[in-house]
């Protein structure tokens, strides 16, 4: 699959974070835990360069223990400071604080050599659509502080959010890049629902996730759709009998639904439904 999205509104979020990157000190960047570097906007790193950073790998729920753990100490090597969390859960945001005392530190000591004193840290939270940025804000924040949604686009512009006296964040629209170089990024972010659905070509893309999951994860695959054994899924099209059968996706007169059956294996895939799932290992 082929897939480009870069609707107007990202180009001048990226104009806004340009501006804004000048005031801040450093950089949470969020990346969805199972495709840490698909969901990596490199203008992110451009715009990040002499600010500290955290890399949070969010709906680390949705992904494998042991390749959380890797991709922590991936990050780790390269220098930055890094956690893997559930945005939703408040049991999670000391360690978050901590990263970002951690990596606010060199700020904080240069602010106190200038006889700056108790200057709230200024942190920028950025990443790509539909990784969790909002949430993350109103779970440290305790409140609807910031627009949520369970699709790419619902952040429209720039908010900043006083957590406390130490501490300001500033909430961005999910920005993608012009053009992915990889097609596969492509196929892994829409898989995610990070592109918008409606640009995506539904079919294809259910059967490159079928194909991806029957070829890496049958074991956990499987057994969603086929409790009794009854069909032999062996490839794509087996597996879409198995999840009409096995959903009641019927048309009307008893004709299969398969595009029925391809929104529930996209929408299974997307929900955690079919178990923890990552999608792209460390590099080696």
């Amino acid at each position: 699959m082929k897939i480009q999205w870069y609707p107007g509104h990202m180009t001048k979020a990226v104009r806004n974070m340009q501006e804004d990157v000048k005031v801040i000190d450093l950089i949470i960047e969020m990346v969805d835990a199972r495709a840490p570097l698909a969901t990596r906007n490199p203008d992110v790193d451009r715009l990040g360069q002499n600010k500290g950073r955290i890399i949070v790998l969010n709906k680390s729920d949705m992904a494998e223990e042991k390749a959380n753990k890797d991709w922590k100490d991936y990050f780790t090597a390269l220098g930055y400071e890094c956690m893997y969390m559930d945005s939703r859960r408040k049991a999670d945001m000391r360690e978050l604080m901590n990263c970002i005392e951690r990596a606010s530190a060199a700020k904080r000591e240069r602010d106190r050599a200038r006889g700056i004193i108790n200057r709230p840290v200024r942190a920028m939270v950025a990443g790509i659509p539909n990784v969790g940025k909002s949430t993350l804000i109103n779970t440290i924040a305790g409140r609807s502080a910031a627009k949520t949604g369970n699709k790419p686009g619902v952040t429209k512009g720039n908010q900043w959010i006083r957590l406390n006296r130490q501490i300001e964040l500033l909430d961005t629209p999910g920005i993608l890049w012009p053009k992915f170089e990889d097609e596969h990024v492509g196929e892994m972010i829409a898989y995610i629902g990070s592109v918008n659905d409606l640009i995506v070509n539904k079919s294809e893309l259910s059967e490159c996730l079928g194909n991806w999951l029957l070829e890496n994860k049958a074991d956990e695959l499987i057994p969603n759709y086929n409790k009794n054994a009854d069909i032999e899924i062996s490839d794509y099209q087996s597996l879409m009998n198995a999840v009409v059968k096995s959903r009641g996706c019927l048309k009307p007169g008893g004709e299969p639904d398969y595009d029925k059956a391809e929104n529930i294996l996209i929408n299974d895939f997307r929900s955690g439904k079919l178990g923890r799932i990552t999608l792209e290992r460390v590099p080696q």
